[in-house]
């Protein structure tokens, strides 16, 4: 299985890059990864908020194959703990996901149409976080997830 981490948006700043390449690096250890940033479309700024999300969304489909697995994060998601993030990362293992994307839409969030492709709707908090944190956050928590399923030092309970 790969693990995939979208985000729309621009290049990690330097205040994460560091932290998310470090983390990124690390679950290579248990799973392939990678990440995909995707740019905002060129117009983004004379769009109205809907039609970006739209064209958003025509960018990420563009990307996604139909057996991926989609996770879309979004702060009226599902919240899971770290071992049950662990539990669902392994679970997908199991069934031989072959891509299991985790999305971090853009600055208003995803086109419903994205929101109906996710499997999970994920959510970190109930906090709302700038999106260069979440990115950050993302790595950490499914390295993590990763160290729980090996029953490594990482995690305390």
């Amino acid at each position: 299985m790969k693990i995939q981490f979208w985000s729309v948006g621009k290049a990690h700043e330097g205040y994460v890059k560091t932290g998310i390449e470090d983390f990124s690096k690390r679950i290579q250890h248990y799973f392939p990864a990678e990440w995909l940033l995707i740019s905002p479309p060129k117009n983004a700024g004379i769009l109205t908020e809907t039609d970006l999300k739209k064209a958003e969304a025509a960018l990420i489909f563009a990307q996604l194959q139909s057996d991926d697995y989609l996770v879309l994060l979004d702060e009226r998601g599902k919240m899971l703990s770290s071992p049950e993030l662990a539990k669902f990362i392994q679970q997908r293992a199991n069934e031989s996901t072959r891509r299991l994307i985790f999305l971090i839409g853009g600055a208003y969030g995803v086109d419903e149409s994205v929101m109906q492709r996710a499997a999970l709707n994920w959510s970190l908090s109930k906090l709302v976080f700038p999106h260069m944190l979440v990115r950050l956050i993302l790595a950490e928590q499914v390295y993590r997830g990763c160290t729980i399923l090996r029953n490594e030092k990482y995690h305390h309970s």
